[in-house]
């Protein structure tokens, strides 16, 4: 197994068992964890946080095989449609869509993976 540990977290940003990676949620939020105005700006931001959790064990957005949005406001939906085409070729991951009440650190979007790193087909 391999992991990434950060010390400013309790837990991995991401983590690897076999040829699974496990990426916590990353949020709309700048390196300073100030949170990202504008809506596709904020799923922007999410996107590059995850995909630098990604990079912490070896994989990449090409590994990606689900992801779950978590949103503070659901009329998202529309522009994570445009920048899910935008990132991943057909076929695309799985992806679950989420509205909740709360993110941390006034974030409006938090995004959780789960990638395929081993040999063959995912």
């Amino acid at each position: 197994m391999t992991t990434s540990v950060s010390p400013q977290h309790p837990y991995s940003p991401a983590f690897r068992a076999g040829d699974t990676v496990y990426v916590s949620g990353a949020l709309s939020v700048d390196a300073d964890y100030q949170p990202v105005a504008g809506r596709d700006q904020a799923l922007d931001a999410a996107v590059v946080r995850m995909t630098e959790r990604l990079e912490t064990v070896g994989a990449g957005l090409g590994d990606v095989v689900k992801l779950t949005y978590y949103v503070t406001d659901l009329s998202l939906r529309e522009e994570a449609n445009r920048q899910f085409e935008r990132l991943f070729a057909v076929p695309r991951p799985a992806r679950t869509f989420l509205e909740v009440s709360n993110l941390p650190y006034g974030a409006t979007v938090e995004i959780d993976a789960i990638a395929h790193v081993g040999q063959g087909e995912h």
